[in-house]
């Protein structure tokens, strides 16, 4: 599944190096003399002249292949010259898939409400749409809600069997395709104490693969629960205590979310399961310039006989969402999966230079990190004995007050793997 952030990040990185290249301030000497009325020469060169900022896009996530493109990127500022709008669309050639495009629109009503709408195709199997409206983000009122709808066909699904010890010489591949629409509504007893109650009617259809170079799915694991057709109708509670700074851009407090769900065949899906589990992040600013940010979650099923092998627990990937996958960067997305998991992240992140262009105050940020992460199919067995370890550095564009673009690169014992996208990995 493509998150509806994603793939801005090679942009918005782009940019900024565009940005420090040739924002420095002049020197004293080189100023114009008071008084002068001659014009200042106009040094911006073509593409300083063009109403977009034209990026180069690269994906080389683990196991997607090679994406190249070229992503035109229109900023748009409110009067505090703050982000309020991006339209990025894209044209794309994909190593697997052929060509394609997309539309994205990112819009930053305010810090308490945003919406964002991403839609595209390629030449060959892949399709994408999604739609996410947040209000209450700051939990200044009373209640908070999301929405968000969601379509996905992709054709590099991954799977390596269960267990925290599946091997790199078993992988499969599958088309998987996605329907999705949830709805969350939270109460807000505090800015920092809040109670979410999510229902989700969710439907995947597990298809052959659509690639030749690898075994598909159901031809090495034909009885795995989920390959097929299968759906599910979620409900989930999360109690959240939430005391960051920031929403996109914290640099300090915590985030501790306990949640709470279950899917039923009473509600009309087609798999009866049921999960728990705790989310922490902490960070902690060292100086005007470096914060430690660092990451844990525990999840378990205790019933899982009849999930789905995409809605187990699973690690691997660059980012962490609550109640689901948790990051392993040295490793693609769902790399190791089973009932249980744990996961946690260390990460230094430092300010490196700043400046002010394309109307918006950017800074560089580099971030060398180190993640730990398990999976397991006993409650009763350590989640913290076995794991596996994998490290790098991120490189991040800040746009305040709302966006964050990375660039993540981290190795492990397979091989490099590279993430690119857009907010915090947590």
């Amino acid at each position: 599944m493509v998150a509806p952030w994603a793939r801005l990040a090679a942009a918005a990185l782009l940019a900024a190096w565009a940005a420090f290249a040739r924002a420095a301030p002049a020197p004293p000497e080189l100023a114009d003399p008071a008084g002068s009325s001659a014009p200042a020469p106009d040094d911006r060169g073509f593409l300083g002249r063009l109403p977009f900022i034209p990026v180069p896009e690269l994906d080389t996530a683990p196991h997607s292949g090679v994406t190249l493109g070229l992503i035109p990127v229109f900023l748009s500022n409110d009067a505090a010259g703050q982000i309020d709008q991006i339209l990025a669309p894209d044209i794309i050639h994909s190593q697997y898939f052929g060509w394609g495009a997309r539309w994205r629109t990112f819009r930053y009503l305010s810090e308490d409400e945003r919406w964002s709408i991403v839609g595209g195709a390629k030449q060959f199997v892949e399709r994408e749409f999604d739609a996410e409206y947040d209000l209450g983000l700051h939990r200044d009122g009373a209640w908070s809600y999301v929405a968000h709808a969601m379509y996905d066909r992709s054709g590099t699904g991954r799977f390596y069997g269960l267990g925290n010890n599946s091997a790199l010489a078993a992988q499969t591949t599958y088309i998987d395709s996605q329907i999705r629409i949830e709805g969350s509504a939270a109460r807000n007893f505090s800015r920092a104490l809040q109670l979410s109650y999510q229902l989700r009617a969710d439907t995947a259809e597990i298809e052959q693969s659509a690639l030749d170079s690898l075994p598909s799915i159901e031809q090495r694991y034909p009885r795995l629960p989920g390959v097929g057709d299968a759906s599910e109708v979620q409900q989930r509670l999360v109690l959240g205590y939430d005391t960051r700074d920031s929403i996109a851009i914290p640099r300090s407090g915590v985030r501790i979310a306990a949640y709470g769900g279950f899917a039923t065949r009473a509600l009309g899906g087609s798999v009866d399961y049921a999960y728990y589990g705790v989310d922490a992040t902490a960070l902690q600013p060292v100086g005007p310039a470096f914060t430690l940010a660092s990451h844990a979650a525990l999840r378990y099923m205790p019933s899982a006989s009849n999930a789905p092998f995409w809605a187990l627990s699973s690690i691997g990937g660059d980012r962490s969402v609550i109640a689901e996958a948790q990051p392993l960067r040295a490793y693609g997305a769902g790399r190791f999966v089973d009932r249980n998991s744990f996961s946690a992240s260390l990460e230094a992140r430092t300010w490196v230079a700043r400046v002010r262009e394309f109307g918006t105050d950017l800074k560089l940020e580099v971030a060398p990190f180190v993640d730990f992460g398990k999976v397991f199919s006993a409650i009763s067995e350590s989640p913290v004995a076995h794991g596996h370890v994998g490290g790098g550095v991120g490189l991040r564009m800040v746009a305040s007050p709302y966006v964050v673009g990375f660039l993540d690169f981290a190795y492990g014992t397979e091989k490099l793997a590279v993430f690119s996208g857009i907010d915090y990995p947590f």
